[in-house]
């Protein structure tokens, strides 16, 4: 453990500081790009079962009426802010909303332009000005 003498003569532990055993933790939260990282992942798992729930529910709804499904507006959010992968795989893995033209063609949309726009923003500031 790393401590510090103070001005006044008193000990304090450095306990944020990293350790052998959590600098890799540091570095990812530390970064933004680890934040994003650990963001893209969770929203993505997080739409994925999503997506299945909202499966599972309109299997039961066949049978019983009372069931509430999961709305397509919060599909299609839950894939603007980042699921749009794990939106995709849903739809596969589930064969759900594969017919849908909001959701045939709106989430690999929202795909493109979640990979083209970042790109576009990096080529303007990091090579064309």
């Amino acid at each position: 453990m790393k401590t510090a003498l103070l001005s006044a003569g008193s000990r304090e532990k450095f306990l944020y500081l990293p350790e052998a055993h959590n600098d890799f933790i540091w570095a990812v939260v530390g970064s933004p790009w680890g934040l994003l990282a650990i963001w893209l992942v969770l929203i993505n798992v997080i739409t994925f079962f999503v997506f299945g729930l909202d499966k599972w529910k309109a299997k039961r709804k066949e049978k019983n009426e009372k069931v509430r499904r999961v709305p397509e507006k919060t599909l299609l959010i839950l894939s603007a802010l980042g699921g749009s992968v794990g939106a995709l795989l849903a739809m596969r893995a589930f064969r759900h909303k594969t017919l849908h033209r909001a959701f045939k063609f709106g989430v690999p949309l929202i795909l493109i332009l979640q990979t083209v726009i970042p790109f576009g923003l990096w080529l303007y500031f990091a090579v064309i000005r």
